[in-house]
């Protein structure tokens, strides 16, 4: 993808505005701060730009068990009591490091609301208290886990989709090539800017490593503390679309579940977005890309403000929609 020597001039005058009014609160930038005060940082602006919440029928707590023995916390969003819901698992984004239900619970509220379909969204663990692939393993587990409890839950097992946004997409993507190889078809992949790649270093990366919301130290910083060592960083399960499996081989795409995805034309990840979506579709994968021009990184959380995270909103649950079969 083409990008311009001025980026800031790709900017819609709404995105430029939250930019400037971001830089004007002088909040010192999460790479400043320590895990947990990142956490809390994250936690009191992540609602600020979203629009209010719809009211739903169904909010559940659940807990969710892990194979070392520990429990994760999640939230089920239902839009009625009925039974046999299709139900989307989400994993928030915060470069595995932040972030939480609670910060993207407008977001799953929204996507029930719209999709009419249930969402159930998982903490998994956070780094750097727990590294990589504490978090796959975590992901993995959920999946699991809601196959086995979705009748109990009034939920439909037979229509599981997996999403994210940045790198709880990148979980998402893990997830949905994990249940491939299970033998356990899934319904779609909803990713909002995943995570693809193992290393930073594609054009979109250097145009917009500063001043776009995901800046190059904060990624760094993000992926500093989830790995273990640079390794991890050519492991498939961080790097879908050019990592490598046990073999040394890239991972096979063939065959996962189809996909939407929506990414923002002013963000870092949206090179390897487009690269990994190349990827599914040579490999014979249903594509559905859409990308939001003039909008960066995290925009669907802005929707008070950008009217495109509104409108992804809308095509992610149209996507949903129609992979359920509700369409």
């Amino acid at each position: 993808m083409s990008h311009p020597s001025n980026p800031r001039s790709r900017l819609t005058p709404a995105m430029r505005g939250v930019i400037d009014r971001i830089a004007r609160a002088g909040h010192p930038p999460f790479h400043a701060l320590t895990p947990e005060q990142a956490r809390q940082a994250y936690a009191a602006g992540a609602g600020v730009l979203e629009m209010s919440p719809p009211a739903i029928a169904r909010v559940q707590d659940l807990r969710i068990p892990t194979r070392d023995g520990a429990e994760l916390p999640a939230r089920l969003f239902a839009p009625s009591e009925a039974d046999g819901l299709p139900v989307l698992l989400y994993f928030h984004g915060g470069g595995f490091t932040i972030g939480s239900v609670a910060t993207h619970e407008p977001l799953c509220r929204a996507l029930a609301h719209q999709a009419g379909c249930a969402v159930l969204s998982v903490d998994y663990r956070l780094a750097p208290e727990h590294k990589f692939p504490v978090a796959v393993n975590d992901a993995w587990d959920s999946l699991a886990w809601l196959r086995g409890r979705a009748g109990a839950l009034g939920l439909d097992a037979g229509r599981i989709a997996v999403g994210g946004d940045s790198a709880g997409g990148t979980l998402a993507i893990v997830t949905a090539l994990q249940a491939r190889d299970a033998g356990w078809p899934l319904a779609l992949q909803l990713l909002f800017y995943p995570g693809c790649a193992g290393h930073q270093d594609t054009p979109s990366h250097h145009t917009y490593a500063q001043g776009f919301i995901l800046d190059e130290p904060t990624i760094r910083y993000f992926f500093g503390h989830y790995l273990r060592t640079p390794a991890d960083r050519d492991d498939w399960r961080f790097a879908p679309l050019d990592g490598r499996d046990g073999h040394g081989e890239p991972k096979d795409l063939d065959g996962v579940a189809p996909v939407w995805m929506g990414l923002a034309e002013c963000d870092p990840l949206v090179d390897e977005g487009l690269a990994f979506c190349d990827r599914l579709r040579l490999a014979g994968v249903p594509v559905d890309l859409d990308i939001y021009a003039g909008v960066v990184h995290n925009f669907v959380q802005f929707g008070r403000a950008i009217p495109e995270a509104r409108t992804a909103h809308r095509h992610a649950a149209n996507a949903l929609k129609t992979a359920f079969g509700d369409d």
